[in-house]
């Protein structure tokens, strides 16, 4: 699924009308025809349908004139005046006038009161006020409707997107309304994706109108949200007489004193996920406990140089940072990794603490380098409050991935994978997985991936679709989800997707 901001979809939608000569009001027919599919018809049969001047008040009146020729009682208010609607929208408000469909506008007190009752006494609310090209802070008349609709609606479904929501950034202008479920069209806008945004769309519904695909490519940036489908399509398929030697030697360098479960978590799911031989290296001290905990996995320590360097050599994929510690020694295992590996890296946890006075190094690497910071980890990478990440999510993960030429995995609510170019959304896992150790999982299934052959931008999105729709799955059933569940989920989840 393609992500797109206002102005995208408005170049898609010109370039339709103006190049392509299809009307605009042929595109709005079809939207219209689409929102009526998610509309509810058994279970609603009144409805109160609030229409601006734009094309998204165009859109309502659309929907207004079917749900009044399938029998359902409707009535329609428009805020404002029939003056300055755009042309589109005033032809469909024309055929709701010939078909003697009385029109409610609301401008003062009294209107709004009037709406207030027709709220209360009808089923579900269509919110057709402003489109994505509302910008500046909605006021007035506007906000007091907003307000109205949200306190006395019993249902509302908004076309496009919630008026009042800021499309590019999901940010209230204003006020908003607050929708139970959106109708949006060719593109998932890109404010859906902030992270209060979920509490004003409500459930989300993105809708073809006919536009040709090569006119949605010739203008979107490459950015996109992952659905199993896609994920199927990149699971490589085994060949019959492969052997533990065609799918990679992975390296995992992580654990100390006090954290074996994270070096254990990491190479554990390295080994679930396909890896065909996985060895962690890890301090003396922990050398033996981790080697009686993992039975499929290799062990070595740091005392056995000669071995490490082997590993290091050979190695497809190396993961390195989950449990090792914030210190010096981290640091310098980190720098020999970015510097001198042959294949590519998977920097997490205290790896990528160590670097948060250090990241030039990044630019000094030997190989390409994966890393998966969360929130926090990328404040102190950066430099930058939280608040600020979670606002720009996008931006600042796209950014830090084209300055480093790297490939950064901004964990949390709708995870975002870049590599400063492509954009990739997962939209799977959920606040079941808060635990320790989840991070150290993910980590593990990605450096698993790369080692099979898996190009490392491909393994990083695939492997974290993977680790959020196993956790989700199980927390169909389960109040929370720790590591270890789904570390024992793994081998099917991944099966499952591949056989769709």
């Amino acid at each position: 699924m393609k992500i797109g901001t206002a102005d995208i979809a408005k170049k898609i939608d010109n370039y339709c009308i103006d190049s392509l000569k299809i009307p605009g009001i042929v595109l709005m027919e079809n939207a219209c025809i689409k929102v009526l599919k998610h509309i509810n018809l058994n279970k609603f049969n009144s409805f109160v349908v609030v229409c601006g001047k734009g094309n998204n008040g165009g859109d309502g009146f659309a929907v207004a004139r079917h749900l009044v020729t399938l029998g359902k009682k409707v009535e329609v208010f428009l805020v404002g005046t029939a003056e300055g609607m755009s042309n589109d929208c005033s032809v469909n408000y024309a055929i709701l006038k010939n078909m003697n469909i009385k029109i409610n506008s609301i401008n003062n007190l009294e209107d709004i009161n009037e709406l207030r009752e027709a709220l209360e006494r009808n089923h579900a609310t269509i919110d057709a006020m402003f489109g994505i090209g509302l910008k500046g802070k909605v006021e007035g008349i506007y906000a007091s409707v907003i307000s109205v609709i949200n306190e006395n609606s019993s249902h509302i479904l908004s076309i496009d997107v919630p008026s009042g929501l800021d499309s590019d950034n999901g940010k209230i202008l204003g006020n908003c309304i607050r929708a139970n479920k959106t109708v949006s069209f060719t593109l998932y806008k890109k404010g859906f994706l902030n992270y209060s945004a979920d509490k004003l769309i409500g459930d989300i519904v993105i809708e073809d109108i006919g536009i040709p695909e090569f006119v949605i490519s010739k203008f979107h940036e490459n950015e996109f949200i992952m659905d199993k489908y896609m994920i199927n399509k990149n699971i490589i398929q085994r060949d019959k007489y492969s052997y533990k030697g065609d799918y990679g030697r992975a390296l995992v360098i992580a654990g100390s004193k006090g954290y074996t479960g994270a070096a254990y978590i990491t190479t554990e799911a390295a080994v679930r996920s396909g890896a065909g031989l996985v060895t962690l290296c890890t301090y003396e001290d922990v050398y033996k406990i981790l080697s009686c905990k993992l039975i499929e996995a290799m062990t070595i320590s740091f005392q056995d140089t000669e071995k490490f360097k082997e590993l290091f050599a050979k190695s497809n994929s190396i993961a390195i940072g989950p449990g090792l510690g914030n210190n010096e020694k981290t640091f310098n295992l980190v720098k020999d990794a970015i510097l001198k590996a042959n294949c590519p890296v998977i920097i997490d946890a205290d790896g990528i603490n160590v670097l948060s006075d250090r990241v030039d190094l990044l630019k000094e690497k030997n190989n390409k380098i994966i890393l998966t910071p969360h929130l926090g980890e990328m404040s102190r990478l950066i430099n930058m409050p939280i608040d600020y990440i979670k606002e720009n999510r996008i931006e600042v993960a796209k950014n830090f991935a084209k300055k480093y030429d790297v490939i950064l995995i901004l964990k949390g609510y709708n995870t975002v994978i870049t590599d400063g170019d492509k954009v990739v959304i997962n939209p799977t896992g959920n606040s079941a997985m808060a635990s320790g150790g989840m991070g150290d999982c993910l980590t593990g299934i990605i450096t698993s991936f790369i080692a099979q052959g898996y190009d490392p931008m491909v393994a990083a999105y695939v492997g974290t679709f993977i680790h959020g729709y196993c956790g989700e799955k199980l927390s169909n059933n389960m109040f929370c989800v720790n590591a270890s569940h789904v570390l024992d989920k793994l081998p099917m989840t991944i099966k499952e997707i591949q056989n769709l």
